[in-house]
């Protein structure tokens, strides 16, 4: 054999002695495991939409009326700094008579607010009612709320999954156990949006007696998965 197919005979075995190498050693007694930690929080967010629908045949008179109403109900807004209020959906459409006939234009303005100051959202909701209608409201956990008692969960979640990884360890009759694959998910169950029922008042009617909140209360939950390996 000549010399460049011994060198050739040679890189393959070295390489066939590599990929043997890089592959993983068998293991055995691998169990799949799950554990989580939840916690109730109170809702400490109030959202709620308020809406005004008017309509007129002329568009333009209808833009500026809608326009004008929901400017004042910011500006009314701004005075309970405690809540955010901002512009919601606008909307314009054409009311048809009988033969597909355009009879006038109906017009839709949206204000969003948002407290941690319930008693103050509750407040500027019972003014504005006086000319918009209550769409919904609806409770939440703060963003900082929620990722403090997902971190303390973590920790509640992993140690959960360490006890069932020793209970499978004891029940299988190993020394000791090694994790092989560990996964954190989080999740967070709110309480569905309340809708109000509309109900038609005049322009000018005297404000409607506030409405009262609970918040009530939400879900959050930190889910650990993973394998491990128990050693003989």
């Amino acid at each position: 054999m000549s010399a460049s197919k011994w060198m050739l005979l040679a890189l393959a075995l070295v390489l066939a002695g590599s990929a043997l190498a890089a592959d993983p050693a068998p293991r055995y007694n691998t169990v799949e495991l799950q554990a989580d930690a939840q916690r109730e929080l109170a809702n400490d967010t109030v959202s709620a939409s308020l809406y005004l629908e008017l309509n007129d045949a002329n568009p333009a008179a209808l833009a500026a009326a809608v326009n004008k109403a929901a400017n004042e109900a910011l500006r009314v807004a701004r005075e309970y700094p405690a809540v955010r209020a901002r512009s919601g959906n606008n909307q314009t459409y054409p009311v048809y008579a009988k033969g597909n006939v355009l009879q006038s234009w109906r017009a839709r303005a949206e204000i969003r607010l948002e407290s941690k100051d319930f008693e103050a959202a509750s407040r500027l909701i019972g003014k504005l009612q006086a000319g918009m209608q209550l769409g919904n409201t609806a409770f939440s956990v703060s963003p900082e709320a929620r990722r403090q008692a997902e971190n303390e969960l973590i920790a509640e979640a992993i140690a959960a999954f360490k006890a069932r990884a020793d209970i499978v360890r004891g029940a299988l009759g190993g020394r000791s156990y090694k994790i092989q694959r560990l996964n954190v998910s989080t999740g967070y169950s709110a309480p569905p949006p309340r809708f109000a029922v509309a109900r038609v008042m005049a322009a000018g009617a005297p404000e409607v007696a506030a409405p009262n909140f609970e918040g009530g209360v939400s879900m959050v939950t930190v889910a650990v998965g993973g394998a491990i390996e128990v050693l003989d």
